[in-house]
C-alpha cells in the first residue's frame, strides 16, 4: 500500500436507493473498486414486454480494470438476478456463501457464462483483499441461509454493509455471532449502509420459527389438497414445508422450473433433506388422496407466468383448482405487486379455493429487520457516518430518522439516489460528483440503454393509441403526389370519426402546403410539422396525446422522367 493516502472512500449505488430490487453498491479508494451484489428488479404493469430491470453499468464498464470483484451478500434475485447481463459486459470474479454461488452458478449457467467466470467460495470466517481494500464478513439471519454482512477495511476505517437481515433470536439454522458484531463496532465504523426495507413497521420481525410452527397448525387443518406458494429462494421455508408434509403424511409435488431449481440446489448443498420419501411428480398427483398432496409452487408475487397465476387462470396443463383445495401465499407481497397478488387471489377464490396468506394468518416472516431490528444494528455498530440503502424513499428517510434518534448527528446521515456519491474519509464525509447511473430494461437476453424510449412509446400506444400519416413526395420539387391518408388504431372507433379525420386531413393539406412552399425537402422539418399538427389537435379536441407516426415515402420524379427518356431513346 501506498504511504501517500489518498483523500477520501468513494461509497454510491448503483441500484437499491428509492427502490426495492436491483441492488448494486460499490466502495471505491485509489485504483481498487469493490462491488457488493447485482441484482434486478421486476417490471410493472405500465412496463410491457420487459423481462428484468437491471442497474445501469456504464460506469463500471468505462472502470473495468479498476473492478476487482462482486461480493454478493446472499442469493435473492434482487442481489444476484443481474449478474448474468453484467458478465456479459465486463469479467469480473464473484465472492459469496456456498448456497449463494449455488444458485448464481445455475443462473449464469443457463447464460452460457459459467466457463468463463470464477467464482470463490467465502463464509463468515473469510478474509480476501483486493489492492488497498480487505473484505470479511459477518452472519446475519434472512430468510435464506448464508446471508452475510461485508466488512470493507480501508486506508480511512472501515465501511459496513449490512445485507438484507433482521435479528431472530430463535433462528432455524446458526445463531448470529453476537460477538463479532460487537467487535466489529468497536474497532470502528466509519461509515455503515443498511438495509431499510421494514423501516416503517414497528417492532422486532417475528422467528421464522413461529412460521414453522404456523405452517405444520394449517397443515393438520386442511381437508383437500394444499397449494403452497413462496419465493423459490426461501430456502429456510422449504425446508418447513418438507418438515409439516411428513408431518401430515403427505406427498410434495413441486411445479415451476425456479421453485424445482431451489429444491435441487438446496438438497445438493445440504440445506434441505432428501425428499426420496416424500417427492411425487406433478403428472401423478390424481393419483393420490386430496388429503395427502402438497403441491409447491411459484406465483406469491402474482407474476404471470408463475405456476400459480397458471393455475388460477386455468392455463396450467396439470393442476386445476379442487373444491376443498387450499391455496397458501407465504410471502408479503413485494411493494407494487399487491394488484397482481390480489387479482390472483380473487381468481382462486372464484375458483372455489379457500385462500390464506399473510394478512389473514402468521404464515410468513419477513426476512427484513423492523424498527428496533434497526436500532439495534445501529447500536452494535456505532457509525460515524450513515447511508440508509435497500428502500424507496420514505423508508430511507424513516431510517434515516432511526439513526438519529439513537445518536447519529443528523449531518452524519446522507439520503442519497442513485448515482450520487459519498465521499468519506477519518475526517470528514460529503457528497461528491455524481456518476452515470440509472435503469436497463431486459428482454430475454436483449440488453438496451435505450429502451427507456421505447416503453414511453408504448404507454403512449396502451393509453392513447396511434395515429398513422401516409404520404409519397417528390423530394426534388417538394411536392407531394400522393396523400396525406390518416390511419389511427386504438384512438377513436374509425366508423364514427368520418367528420373528425375530414377535419383531420383539412389540417394535414395545410400543413402540407406550407412545408410545399420551402426550398428543399428536409423529412425532419416534415415529420416534426406533421407531428406537431396532429399532437396539437388530439389535445386540443379530445384531451389525448396519440403516438403520431409520419409515414413519408419520397422519389425523385425528375430523375425518374430522365431515366425513362434515357432508356426510350429519347
Amino acid at each position: 500500500m501506498n504511504d501517500k493516502k489518498k483523500a477520501y472512500v468513494k461509497i454510491f449505488a448503483l441500484g437499491g436507493l428509492d427502490e426495492v430490487g436491483k441492488n448494486m453498491y460499490v466502495i471505491e479508494y485509489d485504483e481498487d473498486i469493490l462491488v457488493i451484489d447485482a441484482g434486478v428488479k421486476f417490471p410493472g404493469p405500465d412496463m410491457p414486454g420487459v423481462d428484468y430491470i437491471i442497474p445501469n453499468i456504464r460506469y463500471l464498464i468505462e472502470q473495468a480494470h479498476r473492478v476487482r470483484a462482486i461480493v454478493l451478500t446472499h442469493a435473492h434475485e434482487d442481489h444476484i438476478g443481474g449478474l448474468p447481463f453484467v458478465l456479459k459486459q465486463i469479467q469480473v470474479p464473484l465472492y459469496g456463501a456456498k448456497l449463494t454461488l449455488g444458485f448464481v452458478k445455475a443462473k449464469i449457467e443457463e447464460h452460457g457464462l459459467l466457463h468463463r467466470t470464477k467464482m470463490h467460495v467465502i463464509d463468515e470466517r473469510s478474509e480476501v483483499t483486493f489492492g488497498a481494500l480487505t473484505v470479511t464478513f459477518f452472519r446475519t439471519h434472512h430468510s435464506i441461509p448464508d446471508s452475510l454482512g461485508v466488512v470493507v477495511h480501508t486506508p480511512h476505517g472501515n465501511i459496513v454493509h449490512t445485507g438484507d437481515f433482521k435479528f431472530d433470536l430463535t433462528p432455524v439454522d446458526q445463531p448470529i455471532d453476537w460477538a463479532r458484531m460487537a467487535r466489529i463496532g468497536q474497532e470502528g465504523v466509519l461509515a455503515l449502509l443498511a438495509d431499510s426495507t421494514n423501516s416503517e413497521r414497528p417492532g422486532y420481525t417475528p422467528s421464522e420459527q413461529t412460521v414453522g410452527m404456523s405452517i405444520r397448525e394449517t397443515f393438520f387443518k386442511c381437508k383437500g389438497r394444499i397449494l403452497f406458494a413462496t419465493f423459490a429462494s426461501n430456502v429456510h421455508r422449504l425446508q418447513q414445508v418438507v418438515d409439516a408434509a411428513e408431518a401430515c403424511n403427505r406427498k410434495i409435488a413441486i411445479i415451476g422450473r425456479s421453485m424445482e431449481r431451489a429444491f435441487r440446489i438446496g438438497q445438493e448443498l445440504g440445506y434441505i433433506r432428501s425428499l426420496k420419501n416424500v417427492l411425487i411428480d406433478v403428472h401423478r398427483i390424481d393419483n393420490y388422496p386430496a388429503q395427502s398432496v402438497v403441491i409447491v409452487c411459484t406465483g406469491s408475487q402474482g407474476e404471470p407466468n408463475a405456476a400459480l397465476t397458471r393455475i388460477a387462470t386455468g392455463a396450467h396443463k396439470h393442476v386445476a383448482i379442487y373444491p376443498d383445495d387450499t391455496v397458501i401465499f407465504s410471502s408479503s407481497p413485494i411493494p407494487g405487486n399487491a394488484p397482481s397478488v390480489n387479482r390472483s387471489i380473487d381468481r382462486l377464490l372464484r375458483a372455489g379455493a379457500e385462500v390464506i396468506s399473510g394478512s389473514i394468518l402468521d404464515i410468513h416472516a419477513s426476512g427484513h429487520g423492523c424498527r428496533e431490528d434497526l436500532k439495534l444494528m445501529l447500536t452494535l455498530m456505532k457509525p460515524t457516518y450513515f447511508m440508509p440503502i435497500h428502500g424507496e424513499h420514505r423508508m430511507l428517510r424513516l431510517h434515516a430518522h432511526i439513526a438519529e434518534q439513537i445518536g447519529v448527528p443528523p449531518q452524519h446521515v446522507f439520503v442519497l439516489d442513485n448515482g450520487q456519491t459519498l465521499n468519506v474519509s477519518n475526517r470528514l464525509a460529503r457528497t461528491g460528483r455524481p456518476v452515470h447511473a440509472g435503469e436497463i430494461m431486459v428482454k430475454g437476453s436483449s440488453i438496451n440503454e435505450w429502451e427507456s424510449a421505447v416503453m414511453e412509446e408504448r404507454r403512449l400506444l396502451a393509453d392513447s393509441g396511434v395515429m398513422i400519416v401516409n404520404m409519397v413526395v417528390d423530394c426534388a420539387r417538394n411536392k407531394v403526389l400522393a396523400g396525406p391518408d390518416v390511419v389511427t388504431r386504438g384512438f377513436i372507433y374509425v366508423r364514427e370519426a368520418g367528420e373528425m379525420l375530414g377535419h383531420v386531413a383539412r389540417l394535414l393539406r395545410r400543413t402540407v402546403a406550407r412545408l410545399e412552399k420551402r426550398d428543399r425537402f428536409v423529412r425532419a422539418q416534415w415529420e416534426e410539422a406533421i407531428t406537431q399538427t396532429l399532437t396539437s389537435y388530439a389535445q386540443t379536441t379530445m384531451g389525448r396525446s396519440p403516438l403520431i407516426m409520419p409515414v413519408i415515402v419520397h422519389v425523385d420524379e425528375e430523375r425518374r422522367d430522365r431515366r425513362e427518356k434515357v432508356g426510350s431513346g429519347g
